[in-house]
Formats: C-alpha cells, structure tokens, sequence
C-alpha cells in the first residue's frame, strides 16, 4: 500500500518524468526519488545547504564505488570458482574500469537525466562514470544492498557487458600513460595517499602526479591495481584510453 501511494505521489508530480525514466533505468519504480535526484545531480550545479555541505553526488558516488566493487567481487567469487584471488581481482579491476562505466552510464540513458550546470566548461570525461557509481550508491540508500547487487548483476553487467571480451582484454594503463609522458616530456610520479583496512580487506589510494601536480587517484587491493586505476583515470581525462 506505501509502495501505491508513492507511485501515485510521484505520478501525478513536478516529478513524474524523472520518476517513470528511473522506473525504465531500474526495473523498479523508486521509493525516494530525492536520493536519486541528488545522484544525478553533478558537483558543477551543486548548491551550498544553510549545513555548509552541498548537494551534488560526489557522496553517493564515494558509496556507490564500494557497492559496485561489492557486487563484481560477490559475482565473479561465484562465476570462478576455482580462480585465486588476484585473477579475481584483475578481472574486476576491468569490469569497473573508468571506460566500461562511461559506457553503461550512457548505454542505460543516466547521461539524459544528468543536472550540470550549462555554461560549465570543466566537466570531466569520467563524469558519466562517476554519476553511475553515484546512482548505484542511492539504490543502496533506497532499496538496500540486494537490490543494487541485482541492479548491478542484471541490469549492467549481464545485458551490457561481454564478459569474453573482458577476459581477452589485457589493457596495461599504467604503459600507456608512460607512453604518453614520454611524448609530452612529464614526469610521473604515484604516491600512497592512504592504506585501508587489513588483511584480505584491505585496500590501497594511491594519488597521481604529473610534473608534481596531482592529477587522479586510484583504488584497488595492491598497490599495482591501484596505479592502474589513476591511471586509467587520467588517461580518460585525456580521451587517451
């Protein structure tokens, strides 16, 4: 019955059009469709609250990345069985790359639904990827983390994704940045922002400089795969990837 009178609430609203969008996105209509709204709202058309803190998604976005990596690890852990831990990790590393989830971000449409600030100019190549972790941390805030695992699993990777394909790709991200900073003449230069968590759990930040200039940061279970991910951070910023 609360579920009834939502939909009724939000059908005949302001907001009927984003909630019937996300409703397509989800296979789900969705119960707070504010969480939402402030996913997909990017840090350019963010508003300062009377609190001091704004409301753009760079919070849900910080969520969302732990959900999805949550999500890929549970789903590989079961897709190989008998495959060690840094097989497991290499994979997931590629399923959640910086490409793959600019991708999915326009392939299910959350780029249309995207509130930035028109005039802006300094909107970041990653920033459809980011709005997409940003959108699976409020499914978890809405419906809990079955429900974004299933989001994740069904709606991502199983229709969009070609898991062969990932497999048979082996793309080194930190090769092809050196191969561009030799190019351009940069220099280089990761540094370990911050170690957490322990044993099996932990993971690693590692900040990336160019020419001492900090430009991205990664995370991941070593420190390789961390590289690796600012890297390839930067690079989409670079359309290089």
């Amino acid at each position: 019955m609360k579920a009834f009178f939502k939909f009724v609430q939000y059908y005949f609203s302001d907001d009927k059009y984003i909630f019937l969008a996300l409703r397509n996105i989800l296979g789900f209509y969705p119960c707070n469709i504010h969480i939402y709204k402030q996913c997909l709202r990017h840090r350019s058309a963010s508003v300062t609250l009377k609190n001091g803190s704004d409301n753009s998604n760079e919070r849900l976005e910080f969520l969302g990345d732990a959900v999805l990596g949550a999500s890929v690890a549970h789903y590989l852990f079961s897709k190989f069985p008998y495959k060690d831990e840094g097989y497991l990790t290499k994979i997931r590393a590629r399923i959640v790359s910086r490409n793959n989830l600019n991708f999915l971000s326009r392939k299910i449409g959350l780029t249309e639904l995207m509130e930035v600030k028109k005039d802006n100019h300094f909107i970041n190549k990653s920033a459809a990827g980011d709005t997409l972790e940003a959108f699976i941390g409020a499914v978890y805030m809405d419906k809990g983390y079955k429900a974004a695992h299933r989001f994740v699993i069904n709606k991502l990777i199983k229709i969009h994704l070609d898991i062969d394909e990932i497999l048979n790709n082996d793309t080194d991200y930190k090769s092809k940045l050196v191969e561009w900073s030799q190019k351009e003449k940069k220099v280089l230069q990761y540094e370990i922002a911050s170690e957490v968590g322990n044993g099996p759990s932990k993971y690693y930040i590692i900040d990336l400089y160019v020419d001492g200039e900090k430009k991205s940061s990664g995370t991941g279970n070593s420190k390789k795969s961390a590289e690796q991910s600012a890297a390839e951070k930067f690079l989409a910023e670079l359309d290089y990837t």
